[in-house]
């Protein structure tokens, strides 16, 4: 009986595997491009990360840098015992430090309080801390319903919004926070805690008090942002180089120009300066060596 033959095998087409790389480098660019135009939510991105060390029992602090601040801060408060007037919330965007307009400014004014300026230093420290480099500082005015029509201040507008640059330019005198990652904003009486007054109209004195404040907003940068507060270093510090070399520039010429100490007589005519010195008037230069 005759041993069947087996056909010669066939050799698989792999023509499939241009169409699987055509797609797979499709969908690279198609992600890519999504990255490239991503907005990441600094502070969502840190709670999920320190969820997820939380979860695998991750033996360092699992607090996130917002929560840390927050820590931080409530600690300042609790120190200075100003709970009354302080208060150190953390909401989706970061952290938010309120303070209470009656205790930090005068009546009707933008003026800070001389017993306020030891409390607002102390918050400015913790907040302008190197850990927290990479946060933008948003200062926020807010007023009660009361009408005020000063010549300085003709609307609530007027007096949320100085009130808010009161304590930027504060922070900026001081050099706690720079420039450069500060804003300030005034929201009038639009954007109450709690009601002004009841449905009758009647003004609710503990709610206005409530609503009176400055909302001091800590919150983390974003990518683009972090770039650009990267490239305000840079340039820092290059000028601060520049500076630098400019002052010893400066230093090594005025002393290569100053007069004899006292007691030091001239050199005489024909005879050598010392080194270091240039000649004086009427002195010759002594001959070089060979």
């Amino acid at each position: 009986m005759a041993v069947p033959v087996k056909p010669p095998p066939q050799e698989e087409k792999e023509d499939w595997l241009v169409t699987y790389s055509d797609a797979i480098t499709l969908l690279m660019a198609f992600f890519v491009m999504m990255l490239t135009f991503a907005e990441f939510d600094i502070p969502a991105f840190e709670e999920a990360a320190a969820a997820i060390k939380d979860k695998i029992g991750s033996s360092d602090d699992n607090a996130s840098p917002t929560e840390k601040l927050k820590i931080d801060l409530e600690d300042v408060v609790f120190q200075m015992q100003a709970d009354r007037a302080v208060q150190v919330t953390k909401d989706s965007k970061g952290v938010v430090i309120e303070l209470s307009s009656g205790a930090f400014y005068k009546p009707g004014s933008a003026e800070l309080r001389e017993e306020a300026v030891p409390y607002l230093e102390k918050i400015a420290q913790t907040i302008s801390a190197p850990r927290y480099a990479t946060y933008n500082v948003q200062i926020e005015g807010h007023t009660d319903d009361e009408p005020i029509s000063t010549e300085r201040f003709p609307s609530n507008w007027e007096l949320s919004t100085a009130r808010a640059a009161t304590v930027v330019r504060f922070f900026d005198d001081k050099d706690f926070v720079d420039p450069l990652k500060m804003s300030a904003s005034g929201f009038a009486d639009q954007k109450p805690k709690v009601p002004n007054r009841t449905e009758d109209g009647t003004p609710i004195p503990e709610n206005q008090a409530t609503n009176r404040r400055t909302a001091i907003r800590v919150t983390a940068m974003s990518l683009k942002e972090r770039e650009v507060w990267y490239q305000h270093l840079a340039t820092l510090r290059a000028k601060a180089e520049e500076a630098k070399r400019a002052k010893e520039a400066a230093e090594g010429q005025g002393q290569a120009g100053q007069p004899p100490a006292e007691g030091q007589q001239a050199p005489q005519q024909g005879q050598a300066a010392p080194e270091g010195q240039p000649p004086t008037e009427g002195q010759l230069p002594a001959p070089a060596q060979q």
